[in-house]
């Protein structure tokens, strides 16, 4: 059986972290899982791509958790997280993913 890319892990982490304290309503539950696929993705990388790799990748993933929030300010929130997931998604592929 193949494993999920990274890209899709970060992605979804990044969306369900979200949308789980959205439904929830307790955001701790969405911080769990935003820190649990954000540590399946940062594995995948560091196994796929190295640790420094794993380490840039795993701070990209925190600043758009970050970025997230001042910009749903401007453009809404699940437009700011759908734009950060697809950068984190874009750039774990990049660096990550396309190799295998």
């Amino acid at each position: 059986m193949r494993k999920v890319p990274s890209s899709v892990v970060a992605a979804s982490g990044l969306v369900g972290g979200y949308g789980v304290a959205r439904w929830t309503r307790r955001r701790e539950l969405g911080g769990a899982v935003l820190a649990v696929a954000g540590a399946a993705a940062a594995q995948q990388w560091r196994q796929r791509a190295g640790g420094k790799a794993a380490g840039a990748l795993s701070a990209a993933y925190v600043a758009a958790f970050a970025g997230s929030h001042p910009l749903a300010k401007k453009v809404g929130a699940w437009p700011a997280v759908f734009g950060v997931a697809g950068a984190v998604a874009l750039a774990s592929w990049a660096v990550a993913d396309r190799r295998g």
